[in-house]
Parts: C-alpha cells; sequence; structure tokens
C-alpha cells in the first residue's frame, strides 16, 4: 500500500513520521439509582488525539525541523491531512525534540488534537436564494434536514437527489465536509 504524504496547513513532510498513535475518548458519566445500581449517560465524544514519532536524516534535517516548528507557533488550528486517518482541523499541541539535534539527523515526537468549530463565536452569514420571478419581495422559506447519528454530508445529498458540491455551496456554514454531528441543520435549497 502507498500512503500519501502527512500534511499540516502548508507544511509537508519529506516521509511520514515512523509512529502514529490515535486516540478517541467518550465522556461517560455514572450515576448512582436510589434503591438500585447505577445509569451510564453519554456525554458526548472528546476530541481525537493523534501522537507521533519520527526522524529526519540526510543533509538539512536540522532545517527541516526548523520548518516543522515554524508550523507549531501559529495561532489558529490548521487542516491535518493523515495517510490514513481522515482530514480535520487541528491543533498543534506539542513538539518535542527528542535529542541533541545534528546537522544530518533528528529525532522528534508530535501531539495534534482535533478541534470541534461547532462552536464558533462568529456569526457566519446565509445567503438567501431570490426568488425566480422577481416581482416578489419575499424570500422563499428554506427547506432544511437535521443531521441524524450516521450521517454524511455526501449521502444526504444523494437521498436528496443533489451533488455534495451543490450542497456545500447552500451550506456556507460547513467548512469540513467530513464532519456533521447529529442535530446539525443542513439547508437544502
Amino acid at each position: 500500500m502507498i500512503l500519501s504524504q502527512m500534511k499540516y496547513g502548508d507544511y509537508t513532510w519529506p516521509h511520514n513520521p515512523r509512529v502514529y498513535e490515535i486516540s478517541y475518548k467518550r465522556h461517560i458519566a455514572c450515576h448512582k439509582v436510589p434503591f438500585g445500581l447505577y445509569v451510564h449517560q453519554d456525554m458526548g465524544r472528546g476530541q481525537r488525539i493523534m501522537r507521533g514519532e519520527g526522524e529526519f536524516c540526510g543533509k538539512g534535517a536540522y532545517e527541516e525541523f526548523k520548518k516543522l516548528a515554524t508550523m507549531f507557533y501559529s495561532s489558529e488550528p490548521k487542516v491535518l491531512v493523515h495517510p490514513l486517518w481522515q482530514s480535520a482541523r487541528a491543533w498543534f499541541v506539542s513538539l518535542n525534540l527528542k535529542q541533541e539535534p545534528r546537522h544530518d539527523y533528528v529525532s522528534y515526537d508530535f501531539e495534534f488534537w482535533e478541534c470541534y468549530e461547532g462552536y464558533e463565536t462568529k456569526a457566519l452569514p446565509v445567503i438567501l436564494p431570490q426568488p425566480e420571478d422577481g416581482g416578489e419581495n419575499e424570500q422563499q422559506q428554506r427547506k432544511t434536514y437535521v443531521i441524524k447519528r450516521g450521517d454524511t454530508l455526501w449521502g444526504v445529498a444523494n437521498s436528496m437527489g443533489m451533488t455534495l458540491s451543490r450542497l456545500l455551496e447552500l451550506n456556507p456554514q460547513v467548512r469540513n465536509p467530513n464532519l456533521c454531528y447529529p442535530e446539525d441543520i443542513i439547508y437544502l435549497n
């Protein structure tokens, strides 16, 4: 199997890191039931965490590490493209040098945290389509779909008889078409 190269923002690894570890976590609360045992409550999933380690070898190894370290200083999350993991916006949380750097060899480890953009603090504009006859000033009633567990945007578009591109055009608030969560509202016209 040929794997694609790992990328973060505008940085592309010259060769993929040697070790990857991806952690998924779900938060569960346990409540005592009077005169009974207990009940669990699903509090939702936590962010995925990707850790790894790798080496830069050969001429310019330390310069390559410095390019990667520059990405750590970004003040916003960027898209992380992983060879096996789905692409997601993520924060570059840590980067560690594992030995004294040499000009031809650098060993490092890193950590990224997936970010959830469902809690944006700024309002995103929604542009409503204008009536086709041009004579009415009333705006059309927008048809919506509420995302259910297991839905994908591609599946919603397909079931509504439209392309994913058209669905994304109608929903400028969607920043990552790979991420949709139950109760998200998607516009269909």
